[in-house]
């Protein structure tokens, strides 16, 4: 079991449930789950930059990447329907958490000049975040990457507001700036 989860069920859930004055644990915000997205513009006109970049989410999640494709034809980008323009991966269960924590211990402190997230959330609970280059992560082999593609994180929790899932995912160790 992940060191995380043993921390959200044991530190997180009690200090949630005396925040918000909850009665039953189930009320208690959750992380759903975690969505990794690649946007590969030129993907459309060379096959080898989706190879990488599924490559690079697949060393990341520990699962293969589904490829995201065109659902209509843009002729100002030169695309059609069907073309593949990205890869995705969805994580839940004990690999979400795996990838949580080592997104929150080992890459984010890895980012040059690094001060901290934002605290703007989408109105819903959700979290997104992105990542500028993906050789923050240790196991992604910088020497291999031959083009450095940044990509977006969701963390898709339970909390109904903004502020419940701001604490929750201030216990659970998001690193945020101060205010």
């Amino acid at each position: 079991m992940p060191n995380l989860l043993d921390h959200y069920r044991e530190s997180v859930v009690p200090k949630m449930m005396e925040r918000f004055g909850y009665t039953n644990p189930m009320q208690v915000a959750r992380l759903r789950k975690i969505v990794l997205n690649m946007g590969l513009g030129e993907a459309a006109r060379d096959k080898e930059i989706i190879e990488d970049a599924t490559g690079q989410l697949m060393v990341l999640s520990g699962q293969r990447p589904v490829i995201t494709r065109a659902r209509r034809s843009i002729a100002g980008f030169k695309l059609r329907q069907g073309m593949p323009i990205g890869a995705k991966v969805t994580l839940r269960g004990p690999r979400m958490y795996e990838f949580l924590e080592r997104l929150i211990g080992v890459a984010i402190p890895r980012i040059r000049d690094f001060r901290g997230l934002e605290r703007t959330l989408d109105g819903r609970g959700n979290y997104n975040v992105g990542l500028t280059e993906a050789t923050v992560f240790p196991e992604v082999n910088a020497d291999k990457v031959k083009r450095v593609q940044g990509f977006n994180i969701t963390l898709v929790s339970s909390a109904r507001t903004d502020e419940e899932a701001l604490a929750f995912l201030e216990l659970m160790g998001v690193p945020f700036k101060r205010t």
